[in-house]
């Protein structure tokens, strides 16, 4: 398999997915703005959507895939479909009584990511009715997960790639059609929610059936009886934590973003989402691609190939990940107003948002890093590693928002997780570095120097865009705004591309085939 192609396709179907979310956003930042309405919708969708992140880009994956693997590999698709089979089960039934779970006690889960929302009534009230709403959610990701990691380790990356899809395409329907005829309004959001988890685990149906991986259904009882089963079980508890350190730290930004005022929520809500867009097209798709060959090469004892994989990885990231970064910061201000000013957003929520985006493309590089790294360990069945990592990363983020959000408010929630971000990554690098996982192939020197000349023109690039052309106002029109976007990615990844090739990078250069 040529994973440069497969990352290619990923990240293509990926983009569909990003471009209809960002639709999906600017919608809602339309209608609802960032006032209380959304702050509540904001830490409402906080615990599905964190819930749905760890499922669907982590620590499911993480723990399910390598032994899925392992089992197909060694015995057959029987067995494996058998597996599945299992494991699908055994999420039903469990996920299904947390959901339960979540609907009863939503005012408490309210409490304890937002007790700052104890203050308004009102806003504490819609917040606890759309948590009843959206908690569901989760049942239907969580099998969702499931199927996408049986299809990606049997190299079918389209259907899981292209699912998310649904989830915006039904947002932006109820967003539509059913807002003005719910009360409150907001409510139209947290249905779509609903309802485009039900249309991503269906579409799921087919595809497994094509592969002669689709599951049965049995009882819980039944499914815990595979000693296969638990491993998966005992694997993904300490992988929830050890990959979604960003992710529990925005639960507690939540917490204290309540605090911070109206608005705080909602500001780094519209951030996060325009941040998922680059950690989604490199990240996940990296990650997705690399985990199964990782488990392949470790399955077979090819060490050689493995640091291959690794090494591979970073240098994507490398290449893709340090750009967006820089153009995130450069041009915070101009990409919230193009894509967001207007209506009930205003220019104090451009302004505010911006900061919020700021602090988080920071850690851009960190956070689609953990994804390479992380699966470096997780394909070897490595746990308590990235665990105690976990740990002292946590630590060190509260520290750093204790320190940053007195003096930058919800910007320094914001910063604190990517510098978190970033000391995870790096104490994941010498981890595999020391055990003598992954070492470095030849010419990394050499490809950082040229890498640093094309981001030096990029940035010359940005600031020149900054400073000349004005960035979009609440009046500007879709085509002006449409123009500022387009001028800035076609100019900027023009120039990026053309540098690259005058330095000497070639796509051959990239091209890695993973048996």
């Amino acid at each position: 398999m040529n994973l440069l192609r497969a990352t290619v396709a990923v990240s293509g179907l990926t983009l569909v997915s990003r471009i209809t979310g960002l639709v999906r956003e600017v919608l809602i930042a339309r209608i609802f703005g960032a006032a209380s309405d959304m702050d509540a919708f904001s830490v409402a969708f906080r615990l599905p959507n964190l819930l749905r992140r760890l499922f669907a880009e982590g620590a499911f994956s993480q723990a399910f895939v390598p032994i899925f693997a392992h089992t197909q590999s060694t015995g057959g698709s029987e067995r494996a479909r058998e597996l599945l089979s299992h494991v699908a089960s055994a999420l039903f039934w469990t996920v299904l009584a947390v959901s339960a779970l979540g609907v009863v006690a939503a005012p408490a889960l309210v409490v304890l990511i937002a007790s700052g929302f104890l203050k308004t009534p009102p806003v504490f009230d819609l917040a606890t009715l759309l948590t009843r709403w959206m908690f569901p959610y989760i049942l239907c990701m969580s099998l969702v997960a499931c199927a996408a990691g049986a299809l990606n380790t049997f190299g079918r990356f389209a259907v899981p790639a292209v699912t998310p899809v649904l989830l915006n395409v039904s947002m932006i329907a109820l967003t539509v059609l059913a807002a003005p005829h719910v009360h409150p309004p907001i409510l139209a959001l947290a249905i779509g929610v609903l309802l485009g988890g039900v249309l991503q685990l269906a579409i799921q149906v087919p595809a497994l059936a094509r592969i002669g991986m689709l599951p049965t259904m049995v009882g819980l009882r039944t499914s815990l009886v595979d000693p296969q089963v638990r491993r998966v079980l005992r694997q993904m508890g300490p992988a929830v934590f050890a990959v979604s350190v960003a992710q529990v730290s925005l639960i507690v930004n939540t917490a204290i973003a309540s605090h911070l005022g109206a608005g705080s929520n909602a500001w780094l809500y519209f951030a996060d989402r325009l941040m998922e867009f680059p950690t989604a097209l490199l990240g996940v798709a990296l990650g997705t691609v690399l985990l199964p060959s990782l488990s392949r090469a470790f399955a077979d004892d090819r060490p050689e190939q493995y640091s291959r994989l690794l090494d591979w990885g970073l240098r994507m990231t490398c290449l893709m990940a340090l750009p967006a970064m820089l153009a995130l910061v450069l041009l915070a201000d101009g990409m919230i107003a193009a894509l967001f000013a207007g209506g009930r957003f205003g220019a104090h929520d451009v302004t505010q948002t911006a900061t919020a985006l700021i602090g988080y493309a920071v850690g851009l590089i960190g956070l689609i890093a953990i994804k390479i790294l992380a699966p470096g360990f997780y394909a070897r069945q490595d746990i308590r590693t990235p665990v105690k990592i976990a740990v002292v990363v946590l630590v060190a983020t509260q520290l750093a928002n204790v320190a940053l959000v007195p003096w930058l408010r919800h910007a320094g929630l914001a910063l604190s997780v990517s510098l978190g971000a970033c000391a995870n990554a790096v104490m994941l690098l010498f981890g595999l570095r020391r055990r003598g996982i992954y070492h470095p192939s030849p010419g990394w020197a050499v490809f950082c120097g040229r890498l640093l000349l094309a981001l030096c023109a990029l940035a010359v690039l940005l600031w020149l865009i900054r400073t000349y052309l004005p960035v979009p106002s609440q009046a500007s029109s879709f085509a002006d705004r449409l123009l500022w976007i387009s001028a800035v990615v076609g100019a900027g990844g023009a120039l990026y591309i053309s540098v690259l090739w005058l330095v000497g990078f070639r796509l051959r250069d990239f091209v890695l085939r993973s048996s």
